[in-house]
C-alpha cells in the first residue's frame, strides 16, 4: 500500500514541538529536552516514540496529570546508586537527570545504578543509554509502561512493552546500541498501521480473548501485544520474562506503580508514577582492550557471509545508523502526511503559528 509522505527538516519539527509544549505551559527548557527525544527517534526510525507521540504529552500536561514545573529530587544514594523521584515530571527530564548522575557515579566507582519514581513516559530508551557513549562508557537504559501487553497463556495485559537498551562503544566512533520492547512490537507502531489504514504482521498482537489477529483495531479495542517471540511454541515466554525483569528493575527498586497497578495507557484519570532504570559502566575498571573487542565482536558479525543475496548481517544500532544518514541525504526527516496532518490539527487547537509544511511531498 502507498503512504504519501513529506520531508520535514529536523529544526523546524523541533521547535514544532516545542510551541505545542509551551502552548500548555511547560517550562521552556522542559519543552526543549522533550523536543529533543522526540526528533531522535524520528530520525533514528522509531517513528512510534517520535513525533507521533506529541499529542500524549500535550494530552497529559493539559489534564494536570504530569508537571509543568520542578526538577527531579535525589532522595538516597551511595556512591554507585541512586534513588530519585520525578517530582511527575516529564519522562525526558527525569531521564536526562539519572543519566547524568548514573555517568558520574560511574567516573568515581565505575558504575552507576539510578532508578527513579514517579516519571512518565521518556521517548527512546536508546536515547540515554547513548549518552554514556560520550564518556566512553556503556550504558543501559530501562523502563515500565501501561500494562499493553498480555503474558503467555494469558488474556489480560498486565505486563508493558518494558523496553531495553544497551550502548556500547568501540574503536573510532562505532557503537553496539541495543533498543527493543520486550514485546514483540511497540504499541506505537500498531497505531500506526491503524492511522495508515494497515494491517500488522501475524504475531504482534491479540485480541480480547487471546487470539493472534492482523487487525490492528482489534488489539487496540480490548486485545494487547504479544511478548516478544510470539507464541509460547516461539519462545513467547521467553520475553515474557525478559518484561518482568525490567519490572524488577524499574518497579521494584524504585517503589513505583508497577504491572497493571500502572495507570491504563493514554487514560487522564491519574499520573502515570513510572519507574525508570539507567546505568553506566566504565569499561577501565575491567580488562583492558574494551573498544578494541567491542569493534572486532562488530566487524565478526557484520562481515558474515548473508542468507540472502543483498540482505547484509547488520549489528544492533546499524539501521538506525542508515536511517540517520538517509535523513541527512534527502535533507530532512520523511513523514507520513496524516501523522503531520494530525498533529498540525493539534496545534491549531493550541494556537500554535506555524504549522508544519505538507508541501515537500514524497511518494
Amino acid at each position: 500500500m502507498s503512504v504519501s509522505r513529506c520531508l520535514l527538516v529536523q529544526a523546524e519539527v523541533q521547535t514544532f514541538i516545542e510551541h505545542c509544549m509551551l502552548a500548555v505551559g511547560t517550562r521552556p527548557s522542559h519543552a526543549r529536552s522533550l523536543a529533543e527525544v522526540l526528533v531522535e527517534g524520528d530520525m533514528r526510525g522509531h517513528y512510534s516514540h517520535g513525533l507521533n507521540r506529541l499529542d500524549l504529552y500535550v494530552k497529559e500536561i493539559r489534564a494536570g496529570i504530569c508537571a509543568q514545573e520542578g526538577e527531579p529530587l535525589l532522595e538516597k544514594e551511595s556512591l554507585a546508586t541512586a534513588l530519585v523521584n520525578g517530582n511527575n515530571l516529564l519522562g525526558p527530564v527525569v531521564g536526562n537527570y539519572c543519566m547524568s548522575l548514573a555517568v558520574k557515579k560511574a567516573r568515581e566507582a565505575g558504575i552507576g545504578w539510578v532508578v527513579a519514581h514517579g516519571s512518565n513516559h521518556y521517548g527512546i530508551a536508546a536515547y540515554y543509554s547513548m549518552q554514556a557513549l560520550k564518556e566512553n562508557m556503556i550504558g543501559m537504559s530501562f523502563t515500565n509502561t501501561s500494562p499493553l501487553v498480555v503474558p503467555t497463556r494469558a488474556k489480560e495485559c498486565t505486563v508493558g512493552t518494558n523496553p531495553i537498551s544497551v550502548a556500547a562503544p568501540a574503536k573510532n566512533g562505532d557503537s553496539f546500541v541495543l533498543d527493543m520492547a520486550t514485546s514483540a512490537a511497540a504499541l506505537g507502531k500498531v497505531e500506526l498501521h491503524h492511522r495508515n489504514g494497515i494491517s500488522i504482521p501475524e504475531g504482534w498482537g491479540c485480541d480480547a480473548e487471546g487470539r493472534f489477529s492482523t487487525d490492528p483495531k482489534a488489539v487496540l479495542s480490548g486485545g494487547g501485544l504479544v511478548p516478544l517471540g510470539g507464541s509460547e511454541n516461539t519462545g513467547g515466554h521467553k520475553g515474557y520474562g525478559l518484561g518482568l525483569m525490567v519490572e524488577v528493575f524499574c518497579g521494584m527498586l524504585s517503589g513505583s506503580q508497577y504491572s497493571k497497578n500502572v495507570r491504563t495507557w493514554r487514560m487522564t484519570d491519574r499520573s502515570a508514577d513510572l519507574g525508570q532504570c539507567f546505568v553506566a559502566i566504565n569499561p577501565e575498571n575491567f580488562a583492558p582492550g574494551f573498544n578494541d573487542r567491542m569493534a572486532d565482536l562488530l566487524s565478526m558479525h557484520r562481515n558474515l557471509a548473508p542468507a540472502e543475496s543483498g540482505m547484509p548481517v547488520l549489528a544492533p544500532g546499524d539501521p538506525e545508523r542508515k536511517h540517520i544518514q538517509t535523513c541527512r541525504d534527502m535533507g530532512g526527516i520523511p513523514y507520513h502526511l496524516k501523522v503531520v496532518n494530525h498533529m498540525n490539527e493539534l496545534a491549531s487547537t493550541l494556537g500554535v503559528s506555524p504549522l508544519l509544511p505538507t508541501h515537500r511531498r514524497i511518494e
